[in-house]
């Protein structure tokens, strides 16, 4: 199985192939932000981040930092090993929608547990998510869903070539 050369960390920096698999949930003290059509959605310090091997920080948001009368539960699952299966929102506000934008985990396994019912969402579908005013680029292939920043390399697993990695 072919494995990328790790990019070496600078002062600052965290490197993805560093970070654990399992993967670790950890308080984030950073300031995370999301605009949707012109409106902040969410504004959090409070957030949940998890750190897995080759993938950028996943952030979750507590819900009350959200403004969630724009979100709608969907039909659509999905079930990741480590934290268990999570439920969907589709955005509207205004004359936008994108559906199955954001994810969260009602009944999370024993290890997530202090993210139950946080929101995550997939940073290319918004008009903006920042980290400490930082912008956000979003994971290769949206598949994940993780959040890149200067503070972060890689190479990160999602792109084309990197489901054997």
């Amino acid at each position: 199985m072919f494995r990328p050369e790790r990019i070496e960390p600078k002062p600052g920096q965290e490197s993805v192939w560093d970070y654990p698999r399992p993967p670790r949930l950890e308080l984030s003290p950073k300031r995370i932000q999301i605009v949707f059509n012109g409106v902040t959605i969410a504004d959090s310090q409070q957030t949940q981040r998890v750190l897995e091997t080759s993938h950028p920080p996943v952030y979750y948001i507590p819900p009350e930092d959200i403004k969630m009368e724009y979100l709608n539960a969907t039909s659509k699952q999905s079930f990741c090993e480590w934290k268990g299966v999570a439920n969907y929102y589709t955005i509207v506000l205004g004359d936008k929608q994108e559906t199955n934008v954001a994810w969260y985990y009602s009944n999370p396994t024993p290890a997530f547990a202090p993210m139950k019912n946080y929101v995550a969402f997939y940073p290319s579908r918004m008009e903006a998510c920042y980290v400490n005013g930082e912008v956000v680029q979003s994971q290769p292939g949206d598949f994940y869903g993780g959040w890149i920043t200067n503070d972060i390399v890689g190479p990160f697993k999602g792109g084309t070539g990197s489901w054997g990695w």
